[in-house]
């Protein structure tokens, strides 16, 4: 045992690892999780669905929907419930990748990474996590936490992703509540899995089956640990959460040495300042008498994520050169984060009062402010965008001798220029509190939160449109399935249900045009709705534009691209491109100023690639080559490579009158230009022979995450 001391140690209960996920409605138990981080908590996704009122397996992220949490055991926080939202979501999928099915028994996927409001030391510590076996005996625990509770369970397979445990024929059985439990092993002392399902016998009717004597089953069904890394690792979560063992011959670590020991010479004023530090972390100290060694100081400094901040901010008021020292010898690891717990908590705290309506522009606020922000795999919720932010340096605007702002205070001077007023004056005074512990002048922040303000000037200027998302995929031979989100400016909403149901062209018509006229008009922007459909790079030619409701009863025929702007977008190309993602958003930024190439001799790929790669003010393409594989290679790998607006004619003659018409109109009007070229081709063929199709791919608006795999059963 440290001097720096965990308020939980000594409490060896393994049943303290257990935190209770409470519905929204009325208090009562989801399910359990377990504290995977700081301020960070692992359960599974259909637990935070039935604590927010969802279907069990509703694949569509939270948002910023809050989640109560609550911790157990003896300390002073235990049995207070913090508010919660989810910061990496992989929601629950079929072996195919698809959505899962009604009465399905098992699943893959179902986990939530929640980011917690506790304040330090408020949550349990960390468990060990280590890999599961079959024949390791474990136990869980309901998600009431309740010691009482404990499952004893024996891992009897391991096949692929999935665990099978069996319970013992007497003590509790697991039932209802205990998902998302850790499994933990006592002879590992450690957790091995997470609990997910249990096999719960029922007939054909629904109803609980009456068993036999010798037909009662106690089989649940798990996630080992390893699966659980598998899915975590590539959203970069547990790299985050788990601090490297201090190593001696770390350069931080020799020079976070040398620091305290030049800093707190005497060991009155160490022991002092171990205390102080210790509060802020929420952790005991060891004595009031002997102070910690300066290399165990540092250590702590380099475990505890936000113990250094802490001890910047007690060092700044007195010795400024001193907290400069500390903070410059700690950016030589990755470990530290920007801020201290309060600062933290009181950001999310002020985060939390935001209206839902301008916390989702979050992302959008991140782009404004750090164009050249290369994505990562995390994801874009709030959360996860904080965490990435946090580990930002600088904002990339730093001149000469001034010391760097952070990226992250950036980004908040960004998302306080869309909020009200005095929220927005909450945000600065935040800012400001931190800029004065990091010792960065007030002139720095200032030049930031002008930026900001322009930029809100800006996006103000531009109404945000009201769309429609479909996503199309091939049913067959002249049949497709469909996803349809609408988005009135707060983030697609899923408007139809999951199902393996397929259309002809007009139904699918039909279907669109039905979720187009549920749509409530922007009282400010006259501009009809933009459909955008989601396709695979398989489907960019698919004439969805011409699709039409072709009824006798209806007295006009609904031709979707006639009477609304349409664009596809193909988000698999990026996705597998990642590395290009940062190249879009920039191109994106420079939209109204960028410059547009035309391609108007088939091209191979290489000399393609070579004349756009680095090209960043080429944001619109206009492809005039006749249709085939040649042309399509192209328009794909424009879309690869980041470039926002490509434009081609998908007329069968080789003539792309279209392209060649729509040349003068701005890049930000072509939805529009395109609309209206497809009007007039609809009236008068002759003069307007082209069918356009026109790819746009905006950086400012979220699009759905989508299934990788669609179900291939039914009609």
């Amino acid at each position: 045992m440290g001097w720096f001391r965990d308020r939980w140690d000594g409490y060896d209960d393994p049943s303290r690892y257990v935190v209770s996920i409470r519905r929204v409605e009325d208090g009562r138990t989801a399910g359990a999780g377990f504290v995977l981080g700081p301020d960070t908590v692992l359960t599974c996704a259909h637990v935070v669905n039935a604590a927010l009122g969802r279907e069990m397996f509703d694949a569509r992220v939270p948002g910023v929907a809050e989640v109560p949490v609550q911790a157990h055991g003896r300390q002073p926080a235990a049995g207070r419930v913090y508010p919660a939202r989810v910061a990496h979501w992989i929601p629950p999928r079929a072996r195919g990748g698809g959505a899962v099915g009604a009465g399905s028994h098992e699943w893959w996927g179902d986990l939530a990474v929640l980011r917690v409001d506790a304040p330090a030391g408020g949550l349990p510590p960390v468990p060990r996590q280590t890999a599961m076996a079959v024949g390791q005996t474990v136990d869980a625990w309901h998600g009431s936490g309740r010691a009482s509770t404990v499952a004893r369970l024996s891992v009897a397979a391991l096949p692929g992703p999935l665990a099978y445990v069996d319970g013992a024929p007497t003590g509790m059985a697991v039932g209802p509540g205990y998902s998302g439990s850790p499994l933990w092993c006592q002879e590992e002392q450690g957790v091995v899995g997470i609990l997910v399902g249990h096999f719960m016998p029922v007939a054909a009717t629904g109803a609980p089956l009456a068993l036999a004597f010798q037909g009662v089953i106690r089989r649940s069904w798990a996630l080992p640990w390893q699966a659980v890394e598998a899915e975590l690792r590539p959203l970069g979560v547990l790299d985050d959460l788990r601090p490297a063992p201090v190593d001696a011959g770390d350069p931080a670590f020799t020079l976070l040495v040398e620091a305290i020991e030049d800093t707190l010479s005497s060991p009155s004023a160490r022991v002092d300042c171990a205390r102080k530090l210790a509060r802020l972390c929420g952790l005991e100290p060891g004595s009031d008498v002997v102070p910690p060694s300066p290399e165990e100081f540092a250590a702590f400094l380099l475990t505890h994520p936000r113990a250094l901040a802490a001890l910047a901010g007690i060092l700044r008021r007195d010795n400024p050169p001193a907290a400069d020292r500390i903070l410059a010898a700690g950016s030589l690891s990755r470990t530290p984060r920007l801020l201290t717990a309060a600062e933290f908590t009181e950001l999310r705290g002020h985060l939390r009062a935001i209206a839902p309506a301008v916390l989702g522009r979050f992302p959008e606020a991140v782009r404004g402010a750090l164009p050249h922000l290369s994505a990562r795999p995390g994801g874009d919720t709030v959360d996860a965008l904080l965490d990435q932010l946090e580990g930002l340096s600088g904002d990339g605007h730093a001149t000469g001798d001034e010391r760097r702002v952070p990226a992250l205070l950036r980004v908040m001077e960004y998302v306080g220029a869309l909020c009200p007023d005095t929220q927005r004056a909450r945000l600065r005074l935040w800012a400001d509190g931190v800029a004065r512990r990091l010792g960065i002048e007030r002139s720095a922040l200032a030049e930031r939160r002008f930026d900001a303000q322009e930029w809100a000037r800006a996006v103000r200027a531009r109404a945000t449109r009201v769309r429609v998302l479909v996503q199309v995929t091939k049913a067959g031979r002249n049949r497709h399935r469909l996803r349809i989100w609408c988005d009135e400016g707060t983030g697609p909403r899923q408007v139809s249900a999951e199902s393996v149901k397929s259309y002809s062209a007009s139904e699918a018509a039909r279907e669109v045009l039905r979720a187009l006229d549920s749509l409530t008009p922007a009282a400010e922007d006259e501009r009809p709705p933009l459909v955008e459909v989601l396709v695979d790079r398989g489907g960019l030619n698919l004439p969805v534009d011409e699709w039409a409701v072709r009824d006798p009863a209806e007295l006009v025929p609904g031709v979707l691209g006639v009477e609304f702007p349409l664009v596809v977008h193909c988000p698999e190309l990026l996705r597998r491109n990642g590395r290009f993602v940062s190249r879009w958003r920039t191109r994106w930024s420079r939209l109204d100023s960028g410059k547009a190439l035309v391609v108007s001799e088939p091209t191979d790929r290489d000399t393609l690639y070579s004349r756009l790669v680095n090209q960043l003010d080429t944001v619109r393409v206009s492809v005039d080559v006749p249709p085939g594989p040649p042309r399509d290679r192209i328009v794909q790998t424009c879309l690869a490579l980041g470039i926002p607006v490509v434009m081609w004619d998908r007329r069968e003659d080789g003539s792309s009158h279209s392209v060649r018409h729509m040349a003068q109109v701005a890049t930000r009007e072509l939805p529009d230009g395109v609309h209206s070229y497809r009007a007039n081709a609809q009236a008068n063929p002759p003069e307007f022979p082209g069918r356009p199709v026109l790819a746009w791919a905006d950086a400012d608006r979220t699009v759905p995450r989508l299934h990788l795999a669609e179900p291939q059963e039914g009609p």
